[in-house]
Protein backbone atom coordinates (compact mmCIF):
# COMPACT_ATOMS: atom_id res chain seq x y z
CA UNK A 1 0.00 0.00 0.00
CA UNK A 2 3.05 2.20 -1.22
CA UNK A 3 1.38 6.14 -1.18
CA UNK A 4 4.96 7.38 -1.92
CA UNK A 5 5.09 10.52 -4.45
CA UNK A 6 1.20 11.18 -4.00
CA UNK A 7 -0.75 14.20 -2.27
CA UNK A 8 -3.21 13.99 0.68
CA UNK A 9 -5.44 16.68 1.60
CA UNK A 10 -7.15 15.29 4.98
CA UNK A 11 -10.26 17.81 6.70
CA UNK A 12 -9.62 18.28 10.62
CA UNK A 13 -6.51 16.36 10.64
CA UNK A 14 -4.90 18.76 12.94
CA UNK A 15 -6.23 16.23 16.14
CA UNK A 16 -8.04 12.92 16.77
CA UNK A 17 -9.06 10.63 14.06
CA UNK A 18 -8.33 13.31 11.29
CA UNK A 19 -4.65 13.53 12.99
CA UNK A 20 -4.65 9.63 13.09
CA UNK A 21 -5.53 9.13 9.60
CA UNK A 22 -2.51 11.90 8.28
CA UNK A 23 0.25 10.46 9.72
CA UNK A 24 -1.16 6.81 8.73
CA UNK A 25 -0.60 8.26 4.96
CA UNK A 26 2.44 9.29 5.69
CA UNK A 27 3.51 7.10 7.47
CA UNK A 28 2.85 5.19 3.89
CA UNK A 29 4.98 7.50 1.92
CA UNK A 30 2.25 10.14 1.14
CA UNK A 31 2.76 14.03 1.08
CA UNK A 32 -0.15 15.57 3.57
CA UNK A 33 -2.06 18.51 3.86
CA UNK A 34 -3.85 19.27 6.59
CA UNK A 35 -6.97 21.58 6.48
CA UNK A 36 -8.26 22.66 9.71
CA UNK A 37 -10.40 25.78 11.63
CA UNK A 38 -6.57 26.73 12.49
CA UNK A 39 -2.86 25.97 11.85
CA UNK A 40 -1.65 22.45 12.78
CA UNK A 41 2.61 23.67 12.74
CA UNK A 42 2.77 20.66 15.90
CA UNK A 43 1.13 18.18 13.60
CA UNK A 44 3.25 19.29 10.49
CA UNK A 45 6.11 18.26 12.76
CA UNK A 46 5.24 15.23 13.49
CA UNK A 47 4.27 14.46 9.76
CA UNK A 48 7.67 15.64 8.45
CA UNK A 49 9.46 13.66 11.12
CA UNK A 50 7.64 10.73 9.23
CA UNK A 51 9.96 12.02 5.82
CA UNK A 52 7.59 13.36 3.91
CA UNK A 53 6.10 16.83 2.95
CA UNK A 54 3.75 18.36 4.74
CA UNK A 55 1.87 22.07 5.39
CA UNK A 56 -0.92 23.41 7.26
CA UNK A 57 -3.83 25.21 6.10
CA UNK A 58 -6.41 27.29 7.53
CA UNK A 59 -9.92 27.30 5.74
CA UNK A 60 -13.86 27.08 6.37
CA UNK A 61 -15.30 24.05 4.91
CA UNK A 62 -18.63 25.92 4.91
CA UNK A 63 -17.17 28.33 2.38
CA UNK A 64 -16.49 26.96 -0.84
CA UNK A 65 -14.74 29.70 -1.85
CA UNK A 66 -12.00 29.16 1.40
CA UNK A 67 -11.81 25.48 -0.04
CA UNK A 68 -11.09 26.87 -3.25
CA UNK A 69 -7.75 28.39 -1.81
CA UNK A 70 -6.95 26.05 -0.05
CA UNK A 71 -6.94 23.65 -2.48
CA UNK A 72 -5.15 25.60 -5.03
CA UNK A 73 -2.27 26.09 -2.80
CA UNK A 74 -2.26 22.64 -2.07
CA UNK A 75 -1.66 21.85 -5.87
CA UNK A 76 1.08 24.51 -5.86
CA UNK A 77 2.72 23.65 -3.67
CA UNK A 78 2.81 19.71 -4.69
CA UNK A 79 2.01 19.63 -7.94
CA UNK A 80 -0.77 17.09 -7.88
CA UNK A 81 -4.04 15.93 -5.28
CA UNK A 82 -4.36 12.36 -5.17
CA UNK A 83 -6.17 11.71 -2.33
CA UNK A 84 -8.71 13.69 -0.03
CA UNK A 85 -10.03 12.58 3.12
CA UNK A 86 -13.91 14.83 4.51
CA UNK A 87 -13.02 14.07 8.08
CA UNK A 88 -14.34 17.56 9.47
CA UNK A 89 -17.21 17.41 11.07
CA UNK A 90 -19.10 18.33 14.81
CA UNK A 91 -21.48 17.38 17.17
CA UNK A 92 -24.21 19.45 18.75
CA UNK A 93 -26.59 17.15 20.72
CA UNK A 94 -29.90 17.40 22.00
CA UNK A 95 -33.25 15.85 21.85
CA UNK A 96 -35.52 16.40 18.98
CA UNK A 97 -37.99 18.59 20.90
CA UNK A 98 -35.38 20.70 22.05
CA UNK A 99 -33.10 21.01 19.37
CA UNK A 100 -32.63 24.62 17.70
CA UNK A 101 -32.80 25.55 14.11
CA UNK A 102 -29.11 26.34 14.46
CA UNK A 103 -27.88 23.74 15.80
CA UNK A 104 -29.49 21.60 12.78
CA UNK A 105 -27.95 24.02 10.46
CA UNK A 106 -24.37 24.28 11.70
CA UNK A 107 -23.60 20.25 11.92
CA UNK A 108 -25.31 19.85 8.37
CA UNK A 109 -23.36 22.90 7.42
CA UNK A 110 -20.13 21.73 8.86
CA UNK A 111 -20.31 17.52 8.22
CA UNK A 112 -22.16 17.46 4.85
CA UNK A 113 -22.29 20.65 2.93
CA UNK A 114 -18.52 20.86 3.95
CA UNK A 115 -17.63 17.56 2.19
CA UNK A 116 -19.71 18.74 -1.03
CA UNK A 117 -17.31 21.82 -0.81
CA UNK A 118 -14.26 20.17 -0.58
CA UNK A 119 -15.35 17.22 -3.11
CA UNK A 120 -16.48 20.56 -5.53
CA UNK A 121 -13.15 22.14 -5.07
CA UNK A 122 -10.87 18.86 -6.25
CA UNK A 123 -12.77 17.26 -8.65
CA UNK A 124 -11.39 19.53 -11.59
CA UNK A 125 -7.94 18.50 -10.46
CA UNK A 126 -8.93 14.87 -10.30
CA UNK A 127 -10.81 14.54 -13.80
CA UNK A 128 -8.09 16.69 -15.18
CA UNK A 129 -5.64 13.51 -13.91
CA UNK A 130 -8.07 10.96 -14.50
CA UNK A 131 -7.43 9.53 -11.33
CA UNK A 132 -8.08 10.20 -7.99
CA UNK A 133 -9.45 9.04 -4.10
CA UNK A 134 -11.94 10.83 -2.13
CA UNK A 135 -12.94 8.66 1.10
CA UNK A 136 -15.13 10.80 3.45
CA UNK A 137 -15.95 9.86 7.43
CA UNK A 138 -19.08 9.03 8.22
CA UNK A 139 -20.32 7.19 11.13
CA UNK A 140 -22.33 4.34 12.27
CA UNK A 141 -25.07 6.76 13.62
CA UNK A 142 -25.93 7.63 9.48
CA UNK A 143 -27.49 4.51 9.38
CA UNK A 144 -28.84 3.38 12.20
CA UNK A 145 -29.83 6.97 14.02
CA UNK A 146 -29.31 7.54 17.94
CA UNK A 147 -31.25 9.73 20.51
CA UNK A 148 -29.89 13.38 20.97
CA UNK A 149 -28.64 12.91 17.40
CA UNK A 150 -30.76 13.88 14.59
CA UNK A 151 -28.83 16.13 13.25
CA UNK A 152 -25.43 14.66 13.28
CA UNK A 153 -27.05 10.95 11.75
CA UNK A 154 -28.66 13.34 8.90
CA UNK A 155 -25.44 14.81 8.20
CA UNK A 156 -23.78 11.35 7.88
CA UNK A 157 -26.61 9.82 6.20
CA UNK A 158 -26.24 12.27 3.67
CA UNK A 159 -23.24 11.80 3.29
CA UNK A 160 -23.32 7.84 2.42
CA UNK A 161 -25.88 9.31 0.31
CA UNK A 162 -23.07 12.18 -1.64
CA UNK A 163 -20.36 9.19 -1.44
CA UNK A 164 -22.50 6.59 -3.47
CA UNK A 165 -23.66 9.34 -6.22
CA UNK A 166 -20.19 10.95 -6.76
CA UNK A 167 -18.38 7.22 -6.84
CA UNK A 168 -21.09 6.98 -9.87
CA UNK A 169 -20.82 10.47 -11.62
CA UNK A 170 -16.44 9.75 -11.17
CA UNK A 171 -16.37 5.74 -11.98
CA UNK A 172 -15.72 6.65 -15.65
CA UNK A 173 -12.62 9.20 -15.15
CA UNK A 174 -11.31 6.54 -12.78
CA UNK A 175 -11.80 7.70 -9.47
CA UNK A 176 -13.25 6.30 -6.51
CA UNK A 177 -15.05 7.35 -3.77
CA UNK A 178 -15.81 5.02 -0.87
CA UNK A 179 -16.68 5.91 3.36
CA UNK A 180 -15.42 4.63 6.54
CA UNK A 181 -18.11 4.65 8.77
CA UNK A 182 -16.57 4.53 12.44
CA UNK A 183 -18.13 2.59 15.80
CA UNK A 184 -17.56 3.98 19.04
CA UNK A 185 -13.97 4.68 18.99
CA UNK A 186 -11.80 6.19 21.99
CA UNK A 187 -11.59 9.88 21.15
CA UNK A 188 -11.45 13.57 23.89
CA UNK A 189 -14.82 13.20 23.67
CA UNK A 190 -15.86 9.67 24.40
CA UNK A 191 -12.89 9.58 27.39
CA UNK A 192 -15.18 12.16 28.59
CA UNK A 193 -18.51 10.10 29.28
CA UNK A 194 -19.04 8.23 32.61
CA UNK A 195 -17.95 4.69 33.14
CA UNK A 196 -21.72 3.66 32.81
CA UNK A 197 -22.20 4.90 29.34
CA UNK A 198 -19.18 3.34 28.31
CA UNK A 199 -20.49 -0.11 29.66
CA UNK A 200 -23.40 0.11 27.90
CA UNK A 201 -22.06 1.05 24.65
CA UNK A 202 -19.23 -1.96 25.14
CA UNK A 203 -21.95 -4.19 25.81
CA UNK A 204 -23.57 -3.58 22.42
CA UNK A 205 -20.12 -4.22 20.89
CA UNK A 206 -19.33 -7.91 19.73
CA UNK A 207 -15.39 -6.96 19.80
CA UNK A 208 -16.37 -6.06 23.33
CA UNK A 209 -14.35 -2.65 23.49
CA UNK A 210 -13.97 0.78 21.82
CA UNK A 211 -11.32 0.92 18.26
CA UNK A 212 -8.84 3.51 17.94
CA UNK A 213 -8.36 6.42 15.77
CA UNK A 214 -5.67 3.68 14.34
CA UNK A 215 -8.27 1.38 13.21
CA UNK A 216 -10.57 3.85 11.74
CA UNK A 217 -7.01 5.26 9.97
CA UNK A 218 -6.11 1.77 8.82
CA UNK A 219 -9.30 1.57 6.55
CA UNK A 220 -8.81 4.66 4.94
CA UNK A 221 -5.43 3.98 4.11
CA UNK A 222 -6.71 0.98 2.12
CA UNK A 223 -9.10 2.97 0.34
CA UNK A 224 -6.77 5.48 -0.25
CA UNK A 225 -3.78 3.07 -1.79
CA UNK A 226 -3.97 1.08 -5.21
CA UNK A 227 -5.37 -2.44 -3.40
CA UNK A 228 -8.73 -0.63 -3.12
CA UNK A 229 -8.31 0.39 -7.35
CA UNK A 230 -11.85 -1.61 -7.97
CA UNK A 231 -13.48 -1.04 -5.10
CA UNK A 232 -16.01 2.40 -4.97
CA UNK A 233 -19.38 3.57 -3.84
CA UNK A 234 -18.64 1.21 -0.43
CA UNK A 235 -19.39 1.68 2.98
CA UNK A 236 -16.60 0.23 5.45
CA UNK A 237 -18.11 0.30 8.82
CA UNK A 238 -14.94 0.18 11.65
CA UNK A 239 -17.31 -0.53 14.60
CA UNK A 240 -16.10 -4.24 16.12
CA UNK A 241 -19.55 -5.49 14.55
CA UNK A 242 -21.89 -3.28 16.36
CA UNK A 243 -23.74 -2.52 13.28
CA UNK A 244 -24.20 -5.43 10.97
CA UNK A 245 -26.25 -5.69 7.79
Amino acid sequence: MCLKGKTALVTGGARGIGKAIALKLAQRGANIAILDMGLAPDTVKEIEALGVKSISLEANVTKLDSVEKAVESVISTFGSLDMVVNNAGITKDNLFLRMKPEEWDMVLSVNLTGAFNVCKAVNKQMFKQRSGKIVNIASVVGQMGNAGQANYAASKAGLIGLTKTLAREFAARNIQVNAVAPGFINTEMTEKLPADVKQHFVNNIPAGTFGSAENVADAVAFLCSADSDYVTGQVINVDGGMVMS
